[in-house]
């Protein structure tokens, strides 16, 4: 009978994990909040919940091939409440943005957003004021910021480490003054020419999601994300850069998670003192529902890896490194230019034919810098066979300009063709790569001062 009771006591131990098992508690117990606690975790539950919903976060978990979504901030009805909020602000109607950028709609939406959360909170703090804890839908909750953040991570580290957000800088950036770029085309240009720094910091954040995929990893994740968001928030700052709720919200995520390990952290950083096991709580009862909840985690986790690997890849081919390019690719500097048979200098041109380079990078675009540095874009069409270069305008469906093109040599291009009814000739010397210094800069053990 001892025999029996001691292996009966053995299988109790193996399903349901006694509170000392480093690393996990078992769950729900009587635990006390101070009411500070319970306070904040309310309003955490609800803003940063709606704020998910609202935004970009949201879209992260559900990577696809089928349909765009990148939150509901921009559909109804949180679409009509932030216009509505801006009307009773006395701001207007405020632009959504389309599909980029971080425009007033998006502060506004935050503010209102803020407001029910703060009504909501105090409703709730009434309404459940008898309340010791919540250690239930706690530990529920951080499932869902573990893996928001996770998949945040995940996304905009798949995008450098396949470098896609940063791609190598165009041919009209390298003939852009620095002066006239703005800070985050300069930042843009920057990161894209160091490949190598670019994977780096992706490989981080990329490594950070990956460990918040796993309860036991959760806290080393929640530290590197932290450190690696903060400096996206900097950047996203100092370089303009319109993620910066995003990346804000992001940082607090991350503080959510580690906030119950607050006092561990400062034991070992600050007061050099030993520390305790982290004791959160386990998803569930018994241990077989726990394995199960483990593998339908990293099988989601897996799920977002490959998904964002398979579609920065797809991306990298068509819009990255490997997106094709122009049948006459290159920098072509005007030798000279023949308006009307007569020659002249370009600044002596009206404005809209003072050029000194056409560009060709994309097989669809050619643009035409004039003497001023300022560019000219066009749709673009080039005809290999029949040697022709059809010209388009924005939307215009009237305005076009067809040239006929001549190679004589490998760095020579001449276009004769009409324009504007204008007869234009041009004879173009192709600008050797080797020239542009940031092209041939590479990292050096003994680096001498630049001449």
């Amino acid at each position: 009978m001892a025999a029996m009771k001691r292996k009966g006591s053995d299988k109790s131990a193996r399903e349901t994990p006694l509170r000392s098992e480093p690393g996990f508690q078992t769950a729900p117990y009587a635990e006390q909040w101070t009411p500070l606690t319970r306070l904040a975790f309310r309003f955490c539950f609800v803003y940063l919940g709606l704020f998910s919903l609202a935004t970009q976060i949201s879209g992260s978990m559900i990577p696809n091939l089928s349909f765009y979504y990148r939150g509901l901030g921009r559909l109804w009805p949180m679409r009509e409440i932030t216009y509505g909020t801006a009307r009773a602000l006395g701001a207007g109607v405020v632009d959504d943005g389309g599909v980029g950028g971080e425009p007033a709609f998006f502060w506004v939406q935050t503010l209102w957003l803020l407001i029910v959360a703060g009504v909501a909170t105090a409703i709730w703090t009434v309404a459940d004021r008898r309340r010791e804890n919540y250690v239930v839908l706690n530990k529920w909750f951080r499932v869902f910021i573990r893996f928001a953040l996770a998949a945040a991570m995940l996304e905009y580290g798949m995008t450098k480490v396949i470098p896609t957000q940063f791609p190598a800088p165009s041919l009209e950036a390298l003939v852009t003054p620095t002066g006239n770029m703005t800070l985050s085309a300069l930042l843009w240009t920057t990161i894209g020419a160091a490949p190598a720094y670019e994977i780096f910091t992706g490989c981080i954040e990329v490594f950070g999601g990956i460990l918040l995929l796993a309860p036991r990893t959760t806290i080393l994740g929640a530290v590197i994300s932290f450190a690696a968001m903060t400096q996206v928030f900097a950047l996203n700052m100092t370089f303009d850069i319109g993620l910066k709720l995003v990346s804000l919200h992001l940082i607090i995520f991350a503080l959510f998670l580690l906030a119950p390990d607050a006092s561990r952290f400062a034991d070992f950083f600050v007061w050099n003192r030993p520390t305790a096991a982290s004791t959160h709580a386990r998803l569930l009862g018994q241990e077989r529902a726990n394995r199960l909840a483990l593998i339908l985690q990293l099988v989601f986790g897996f799920y977002l890896v490959a998904m964002y690997a398979y579609i920065n890849v797809r991306f990298w081919e068509v819009g990255g490194g490997g997106k094709p390019r122009s049948p006459l690719y290159g920098v072509w500097n005007v030798e000279q230019l023949s308006i009307d048979g007569q020659f002249r200098a370009p600044e002596l041109n009206d404005y809209d034919r003072r050029w000194r380079r056409v560009i060709f990078d994309s097989p669809v675009d050619v643009v035409f810098q004039r003497t001023d540095d300022s560019f000219a874009r066009f749709g673009a069409a080039v005809d290999p066979h029949n040697k022709t270069l059809a010209l388009a305008k924005g939307n215009s469906k009237t305005w076009k300009a067809i040239f006929a093109f001549e190679r004589p040599s490998t760095d020579r291009l001449v276009l004769d063709g009409e324009m504007d009814g204008h007869k234009i000739k041009l004879q173009l010397q192709l600008v050797e790569f080797d020239t542009f210094r940031l092209l041939n800069s590479r990292f050096r053990w003994v680096r001498p001062h630049d001449p």
